[in-house]
């Protein structure tokens, strides 16, 4: 396995992990709540959905020639990824709050206690709430795995890793039964927003025909590069927020 096969892996896993945590938190709110019969047929429904949705594209991405696709991943890749690291710069710079998983699983444990109660055995809103919260979840773990897995041509690992991530988080929920609110979700998400970001930039523009340094090799570089300009973006905006609350306090 070649460090681009190991970085791809690990990338997806804790993409993946993270997105597993929160359509976890969902599923154990109105199972917990409501039964878990209607919340468990959901979460397969919108599995045999997504599975079906990776089966169809992956084939299709993998057959177009590798520098379109590595312009096209790369910048879906850069969008999300940008996405991902705004967010998480902005909630270490304490301008933005951070995602709680418990605050979450106790709003969606409400909304499923205040709504209507079934007559029958099958309950609709439990059925509805955990398809809901696994697809679009599961959405973003599909994508992560055709656009990594597609820009290698190795779908097959990035599948993989998706499912060992959705696998341990679905372990440590069940051996918790509650939300993983230790889990590091925060801080996943900034590692997450570096390494999308640095595979899109670097695919991006081998897509578009450049050549980087030392080939693959230049990730080791790339990835290191991000992480420090996105932690240099916190403390700039943690300064920033301190001196604009210095000069009104002052004003």
């Amino acid at each position: 396995m070649s460090g681009q096969d190991v970085a791809l892996a690990v990338s997806v896993f804790f993409a993946c992990a993270v997105e597993a945590v929160e359509a976890l938190t969902i599923v154990l709110a109105v199972g917990v709540t409501r039964g878990w019969r209607s919340a468990l047929y959901g979460v397969g429904a919108a599995t045999v959905v997504l599975a079906a949705i990776v089966a169809a594209l992956g084939p299709a991405l993998t057959a177009l020639p590798i520098n379109a696709l590595r312009v096209v991943v790369g910048g879906l890749l850069l969008i999300f990824g940008l996405q991902w690291l705004r967010k998480a710069i902005l909630r270490a710079a304490g301008l933005k709050a951070m995602h709680d998983e418990d605050k979450a699983f106790a709003e969606e444990t409400e909304a499923a206690r205040e709504a209507a109660p079934t007559e029958t055995g099958f309950d609709g809103y439990s059925f509805t709430i955990a398809f809901k919260g696994v697809l679009l979840e599961g959405l973003e773990v599909a994508f992560i795995v055709l656009t990594f897995g597609a820009s290698q041509h190795n779908v097959g690992l990035a599948a993989a890793a998706a499912a060992v991530a959705v696998l341990v988080v679905v372990l440590a929920g069940v051996v918790v039964r509650g939300p993983l609110a230790r889990v590091p979700e925060n801080t996943l998400k900034f590692f997450v927003g570096v390494m999308l970001t640095a595979f899109g930039t670097f695919w991006g523009a081998e897509g578009a025909g450049a050549s980087w340094p030392a080939g693959d090799a230049a990730l080791l570089a790339l990835v290191p590069g991000v992480a420090l300009l996105a932690l240099g973006m916190v403390r700039w905006l943690r300064h920033a927020a301190t001196r604009a609350t210095a000069v009104r306090t002052a004003a």
